[in-house]
């Protein structure tokens, strides 16, 4: 009996040496873990420093600028209303001309370097159409009494397009938008105040050697559009649709 005490003393301390070592050993693969969290969250850090493939700050303008593209238009002025001049570019790319424009939106900070606040694909449309055919004859793009505004003018069929944003609550929203039309027979003007959801409709008769004209206004539902991802375009014809078929 002696003799195997001894022997089970030895076998306590081989299974209590194991199982140490196990936890040793399994400690490496939390620190691998606790590395690999890590890494993904400097990583997602790192995404949040850009915005839509876009420096997020930057010294003076240009730094927002790749070499990809090309300052097709500019505004500059106060447009969050805190007394810095802000910056708003047009881009397309260099090498597709049939490409869709982005806006950038620069606010300038209080020690004079910028950051980007907000981008839209939308907003401006592109400038051709597959068949190169140039859709708006001139653009213009101007900041003015803390309002963006973007003006699209054309003789043919698209008419004038005019849309106006502006900073509601720390986010820039369309507030506004004009159109003028001239087809055969009579020429169509909307006013529509987005954020009212007040539409106004002018026709003028060129039939008739007086051109007469008249006019008619619609509530519509009030709406809020957000300027990263709004298309003028489309919110004034889904407006017109709505009263197109109403009796005057």
């Amino acid at each position: 009996m002696k003799k195997l005490i001894p022997i089970f003393i030895s076998l306590l301390f081989i299974v209590y040496s194991c199982h140490k070592k196990e936890k040793t050993t399994t400690q490496p693969k939390t620190d691998t873990l606790t590395k690999k969290n890590l890494s993904e969250t400097i990583i997602k850090d790192q995404e949040v420093e850009s915005l839509s493939g876009f420096p997020k700050t930057g010294k003076k303008v240009s730094d927002f600028v790749s070499s990809t593209y090309e300052i097709q238009y500019e505004a500059e002025g106060d447009l969050n209303n805190d007394g810095l001049s802000d910056m708003a570019l047009v881009l397309r790319e260099k090498s597709d001309t049939l490409a869709g424009r982005t806006v950038l939106i620069i606010l300038q900070n209080s020690n004079k370097t910028f950051h980007l606040d907000t981008t839209s694909e939308t907003v401006f449309p592109a400038e051709y159409t597959e068949s190169q055919y140039k859709i708006y004859d001139t653009e213009d793009i101007n900041i003015e009494k803390d309002e963006l505004n973007i003006n699209l003018y054309a003789t043919g069929p698209n008419g004038n397009l005019f849309s106006k944003f502006k900073y509601i609550n720390s986010d820039l929203i369309l507030t506004y938008i004009e159109t003028y039309n001239m087809g055969a027979g009579s020429h169509q003007a909307l006013n529509y105040e987005v954020l009212k959801g007040k539409l106004s409709q002018e026709v003028i008769n060129t039939m008739d050697e007086e051109m007469p004209s008249k006019s008619k206004t619609f509530n519509l539902k009030k709406q809020r559009f957000l300027f990263k991802d709004v298309d003028p375009e489309a919110v004034i014809r889904n407006a017109y649709n709505k009263i197109d078929s109403k009796d005057w």
